[in-house]
């Protein structure tokens, strides 16, 4: 009786004891008991209003059945998992619901990548409270509709469009705005135009990214109203005079990128105040005092004089005019990448930078080194190419002492990181190595490659050296253009060997990376100059264009062909790091063509030789029979 009684008392405790620990659970986390709510729909005009939008953009693809709040629907694009990169294509839209009564508003519309072949939408007004509007990689046409200038937006990206007319000035009205991006805008070439001077009134700005988009005219100072700019992009445009002083009033900036702007030199010595500057790219006057600055992009800056001892911590000072010599230390352990290449430096080459692995890559080609005994030889990432006083190679005996001059060569023909092949009975030779950020490969008898750069903003394997086409070219002689050798700011054919005379060189491109549809990919310009035998014989070279042949002169058995990359042009399309030279293959023809003889002909000099010895040797029996008075 006494376990009858037992049982139902402990099943009591048990239970009593299960709920308490169902409350204290509850009670002790309450954030983790949640109750999926779904959001409502905006009102009914947003809806029809962005129903409006897409149709003037051409955007087809929204299904105006489901809910654009929700984040779960055809108007979201997911997040890429963890330390995977952010996708170019991106259509989102993002709600507002922090409004009373639980209301939600369009505030966000991400439509990156989608190839939109539409206008920019005048509706977009109709949606009072947007924010943020990002169009960036699209093919939309037409101007900034005047309309947006009621809007409070607060981030506006149209680049990389094909956008018409200048850069309007009522955009100036916008002055919420936190971040303007309009760049690498195909613009029609009539509609050069200047940075309004409504622009001083945008002072909340903390990025401004004008470049690539042909602007004229001198810096405007009213930019100094921008004292909360953080990032200003003004590259690759077609600025004239003199920066004014203003940096003192961007006391926040922290990158500026200039090069290839057109303005005169130096940077007002203001800039140095810029404490919080973390990238440079353009002249520079005393940055000593720039303590988060880690990386300084100087090429062809006109830079001249002794380099100062804290420069080396940085990375790209090519194509200057510095002097002296290489800091001795050792302590720039973090220093990865450095390209000197085409200054006046001196002295011995340091002994550091010759012993260091593979992963690190330094360029001090071009300039006036004095070659010594304990000189590395032929080191795979240490470009040393022309690096000695006289323009000599280092270590030139031993870097092609298995490539000795059997002859003069009269005809060199490559293809460009292709194989070999032969082209209306013309042999070109394979040009496969993959290349690198600093690399000199002598590999054959009758010439070699300097290659100089690195793809700063993007990820960079050895394989971004080669263009590798992906689509039917329909060309003639397109063995020729399927494979390109790709360099990011300078790429060197260097041709010996050669008899002396005068040669013609022909140079192929076909640019295979930017493509030629309907489509943002399209929209990309690549520009650079090419050298031969060290003179400019085509500024801002549009590879799109024709390329024509060039008459040169060969006077000592060499010739250096050079392609460099000034700063021109597109550098994000249709990806990031697609910009600097491009060339699909070299043809070296002497004027001189030697005769070759065929074989009849061959055989006959035989015949003749034989009978002239034969003729020979009886003269020489018959004189000797003479002597002896046989005769």
């Amino acid at each position: 009786m006494g376990r009858l009684a037992t049982r139902p008392s402990t099943m009591k405790i048990l239970f009593g004891f299960m709920i308490l620990t169902v409350l204290m659970l509850i009670c002790m986390e309450p954030n983790q008991v949640e109750v999926q709510v779904e959001p409502p729909y905006p009102p009914d005009y947003e809806v029809r209003a962005h129903h409006e939008i897409a149709t003037e953009l051409g955007k087809k693809d929204w299904n105006y059945n489901e809910n654009p709040c929700n984040n779960k629907s055809s108007w979201f694009t997911p997040p890429p998992p963890p330390n995977v990169p952010e996708a170019i294509n991106n259509s989102t839209v993002t709600c507002n619901c922090s409004f009373p009564n639980g209301e939600c508003h369009i505030d966000g519309i991400y439509l990156l990548g989608q190839d939109l072949d539409g206008v920019l939408p005048c509706s977009l007004v109709k949606l009072s409270h947007i924010k943020v509007l990002v169009l960036y990689l699209n093919y939309l046409n037409g101007t900034i509709p005047r309309e947006w200038a009621a809007l409070k937006l607060e981030t506006l990206n149209v680049a990389m469009n094909r956008l018409s007319g200048p850069i309007p000035s009522y955009l100036g009205n916008i002055i919420s705005l936190k971040y303007l991006i309009i760049f690498s805008e195909a613009w029609r070439t009539t509609c050069f135009g200047t940075i309004p001077p409504a622009f001083g009134k945008l002072v909340n700005l903390e990025n401004l990214t004008l470049s690539a988009n042909y602007l004229i005219g001198k810096f405007p100072s009213f930019l100094a109203n921008l004292s909360n700019i953080k990032e200003l992009r003004i590259s690759s445009n077609n600025f004239s005079g003199k920066m004014p002083d203003i940096f003192q009033s961007w006391k926040q900036l922290e990158k500026l990128e200039i090069q290839a702007s057109g303005f005169e030199g130096p940077i007002p010595s203001s800039l140095a105040l810029l404490h919080n500057l973390v990238e440079l790219g353009s002249k520079f006057p005393n940055l000593k005092n720039m303590k988060n600055m880690y990386r300084l992009i100087l090429p062809s800056c006109n830079i001249s004089g002794p380099i100062p001892d804290y420069i080396w911590e940085l990375s790209d000072l090519s194509f200057n005019n510095l002097e002296g010599n290489i800091s001795d230390t050792e302590s720039l352990t973090k220093m990865q990448y450095m390209y000197l290449t085409h200054n006046s430096l001196s002295g011995h080459i340091p002994n550091w930078l010759s012993i260091r692995d593979s992963r690190y890559q330094i360029d001090l080609s071009y300039n006036n080194f004095t070659e010594s005994s304990d000189s590395p030889s032929c080191p795979e990432n240490l470009n040393l190419f022309k690096s000695f006083s006289g323009g000599k190679t280092l270590g030139l005996d031993n870097c092609l002492k298995n490539f000795p001059c059997s002859k003069d060569w009269y005809s060199v023909n490559i293809n460009c990181a292709g194989g070999a092949t032969t082209i209306n009975g013309i042999d070109y030779e394979g040009d496969e190595d993959l290349g690198g950020p600093a690399k000199y490969f002598p590999l054959r008898e009758t010439w070699e490659t300097s290659s100089t750069g690195l793809f700063w903003d993007t990820d960079v394997t050895s394989r971004d050296f080669i263009a590798q086409n992906v689509s039917i070219l329909r060309i003639k002689n397109s063995e020729l253009y399927t494979r390109a050798r790709l360099s990011p700011l300078s790429l060197t054919y260097y041709f010996r060997c050669l008899a002396n005379g005068n040669y013609t060189v022909t140079l192929h491109f076909a640019e295979i990376v930017i493509r030629d549809n309907r489509s943002y990919q399209s929209l990309g310009r690549r520009i650079f100059d090419v050298y031969v035998q060290e003179k400019l014989e085509l500024k801002d070279f549009n590879i799109q264009n024709e390329a024509k042949g060039v008459d040169k002169a060969v006077s000592n058995k060499n010739l250096t062909i050079r392609f460099h990359w000034a700063g021109k042009g597109t550098t994000a399309t249709p990806r990031r790091g697609t910009y600097g030279p491009l060339i699909s293959a070299i043809s070296v023809d002497s004027d001189y063509k030697p005769r070759v003889l065929n074989s009849w002909e061959k055989n006959l000099k035989f015949v003749v030789a034989a009978v002239v010895s034969v003729l020979c040797l009886i003269l020489v029996i018959l004189g000797i029979l003479w002597r002896k008075g046989y005769f």
